[in-house]
């Protein structure tokens, strides 16, 4: 936990102390499921290294990706479970390894009315996962399929750092609640189109990706 005062969150000394004493460290590996549909929460996970991402299931059983969280972010729907005692409408998978510190329920009030860098960091938090929110219903109310693919790659290039985007042409169709043979085809456009290269669960985004 002494790695905690390098990694950006601002906080006040008092309060990094805390959560050194009451967090707990944990890795987790690709694929490792951090929450899950109907399980009560019992922390909050701030994301030290590594990408978590947050799945909705529809009534169908189809899975659609919400938001991504990395460095220094956390999740406003854990937040809210924790404080509500109720069970969890949602989903975080570790895209690939990843680290986080695990804030126990009971300290997430108390150090909201006791440090403002806290209740800034959430206030902030439920903003930003808001934005995001918006931004995936204007997606999939809005935009075509080709045009949600496109955005879909650039924000996983954006969270990962690479264009070499590790993926199956299944888990695509999954997030963005559409077919598999549907999401080869359009991939297979933009390969035709020179935008990328397709490998076996690997896409390479090459120069001039979504321009």
């Amino acid at each position: 936990m002494h790695r905690l005062d390098t990694l950006g969150f601002n906080f006040e000394p008092a309060l990094n102390e805390e959560i050194k004493q009451f967090g707990t460290l944990k890795h987790f590996k690709e694929g490792d499921i951090i929450m899950d549909y109907g399980k009560y929460i019992k922390m909050m996970p701030l994301v030290i290294k590594g990408t978590l991402k947050v799945l909705k299931k529809e009534e169908s059983g189809k899975e659609i990706l919400l938001y991504y969280l990395s460095d220094n972010e956390t999740c406003s729907m854990a937040y809210s479970c924790c404080l509500e005692e109720k069970k969890s409408d949602v989903k975080a998978i570790a895209e690939g390894d990843a680290e986080i510190i695990s804030i126990p329920h009971n300290k997430l009030d108390e150090w909201l009315h006791k440090y403002p860098s806290w209740k800034n960091y959430i206030m902030r938090s439920f903003s930003e996962r808001f934005s995001e929110l918006l931004k995936s219903i204007e997606s999939i109310a809005f935009r075509k399929l080709d045009e949600r693919l496109i955005a879909y790659l650039k924000e996983k290039q954006r969270h990962s750092g690479s264009n070499l985007i590790k993926v199956s042409h299944y888990i695509i169709a999954d997030e963005l609640a559409t077919s598999r043979v549907v999401v080869s085809r359009l991939l297979k456009i933009l390969e035709n189109d020179g935008k990328i290269l397709l490998y076996r669960n690997e896409i390479k985004l090459l120069q001039g990706f979504g321009s």
